[in-house]
């Protein structure tokens, strides 16, 4: 299967494709692969090319945008063209583009009624939640599908519509399992060394991918093959070989970020926790807030940047700020446990740090960050080097990360 994104905002940077790696990761979970994405833009005869290509390499063609009623939407134009049909009037989707017009107190114009205009032969994909429809054109052992390249309707086409129908499709019996392994507090290279005779013993039928990001390294074990239990067998030993190495490293199994582990651990402790920040500049807060449901264990969090807010709110000694700095273990020490009662809440974690690029001095360089993670009986304190090259951004979001780390840890000795 070849992936297709259209659109000239994805070649410039515009907008960052997110779809790729969405129907990248449903194919592979469906034992579909993607042996190609190619991004092009919204030019007619690059798109006419690119797709007849693909069509000479695969059977299966998976398109995302151009399905629009604006001019450089020409996707339906080209399929007609390719597989010699006219675009004809469906009328369940025209009905569908009308009441969404009517809804909005808006007239249905000739360009909005396009939207309805489909290749002659194509089963049409409902998409209820725009008005471009998705398109299933097959032509001699061939098979095109276009999609809308907004997001979370081509998200929804892919898991009601494409999925099933190729599912039911399917005839051959390749299989791709994986399952992931989430480490931290170790780098790449660590890691790589730690896994060498590991990687080396594994069957031909499993490969182990590297997939890091700030603070954190995706572990990927991948199985293909025919016999789907065979697989599933041989996966579950290998995995659990990687889980044994790894234990030190290691925060989950599951392909989920380190604040939902986090959130996940605070609902079954049923406890609460909060967040005194710093050089984060509430962006553990954040992180926390981006789970659903964080308002079962998140009480708030204090951004105190200045020293004047960490003294005045938080209480932090004036004496430790002039004496220690406050990027010091005394002063998130302070923060940490100060945060505690202003919030009263189990758990709080407080950082303070240089984030750069200015601000840096030989005893603490840019990319210093001290972390404390204070619990009713325990307060634990670290100091992290994250580096002056890797950039403001990525110090923020490794010291956030390593942070909710250090308090899944904490939280975890509660539950021994």
């Amino acid at each position: 299967m070849i992936l297709i994104n259209i659109g000239d905002e994805l070649l410039i940077g515009q907008v960052v494709n997110t779809n790729a790696a969405f129907i990248g990761q449903q194919m592979a979970a469906a034992g579909f692969e993607l042996t190609d994405v190619v991004t092009i833009g919204d030019e007619g005869e690059a798109i006419r090319q690119t797709v007849t290509a693909a069509l000479g390499k695969t059977d299966i063609v998976l398109m995302t945008g151009g399905l629009g009623p604006t001019k450089d939407d020409i996707t339906k134009k080209i399929i007609c063209d390719l597989f010699h049909r006219e675009l004809v009037i469906d009328e369940r989707t025209l009905e569908h583009v009308t009441e969404i017009f009517a809804s909005r107190g808006m007239a249905l114009t000739e360009t909005n009624r396009q939207q309805a205009a489909v290749p002659q032969g194509s089963t049409v994909l409902p998409n209820p939640l725009g008005t471009a429809p998705g398109l299933w054109v097959e032509q001699d052992g061939k098979l095109l599908i276009a999609l809308p390249g907004v997001p979370f309707e081509m998200e929804r086409l892919i898991k009601e519509e494409v999925l099933p129908r190729l599912k039911s499709a399917k005839q051959q019996s390749h299989a791709i399992l994986y399952k992931v392994l989430q480490c931290t507090n170790i780098s790449e290279s660590g890691l790589s060394d730690l896994l060498e005779e590991y990687e080396k013993q594994l069957p031909p039928e499993l490969k182990l991918a590297y997939l890091p990001k700030p603070g954190i390294i995706r572990l990927r074990l991948t199985a293909r093959g025919d016999d789907e239990a065979v697989l599933k067998s041989m996966l579950e030993e290998h995995f659990a070989k990687l889980q044994q190495l790894t234990l030190e490293y290691a925060f989950t199994d599951e392909d989920i970020e380190i604040e939902e582990v986090v959130g996940r651990l605070l609902v079954k402790v049923g406890k609460t926790m909060a967040t005194a920040e710093s050089c984060t500049g509430g962006y553990i807060s954040h992180l926390i807030t981006s789970v659903p449901g964080s308002s079962r264990y998140f009480q708030g969090t204090l951004v105190s940047y200045s020293n004047d807010i960490k003294r005045d709110l938080l209480n932090v000694r004036e004496d430790n700020l002039k004496r220690r700095g406050a990027v010091s273990e005394q002063v998130v020490s302070d923060m940490a446990l100060n945060a505690m009662g202003l919030f009263d809440v189990d758990y709080t974690i407080a950082t303070s740090g240089i984030a750069g690029p200015d601000g840096g001095t030989e005893e603490k360089p840019v990319g210093t960050v001290w972390i404390a993670v204070a619990t009713p009986v325990r307060l634990t304190t670290k100091e992290f080097h994250f580096g002056s090259r890797t950039g403001r951004k990525q110090i923020i979001e490794r010291a956030a990360r390593a942070a909710l780390n250090m308090l899944r840890i904490e939280i975890e000795k509660d539950l021994r």
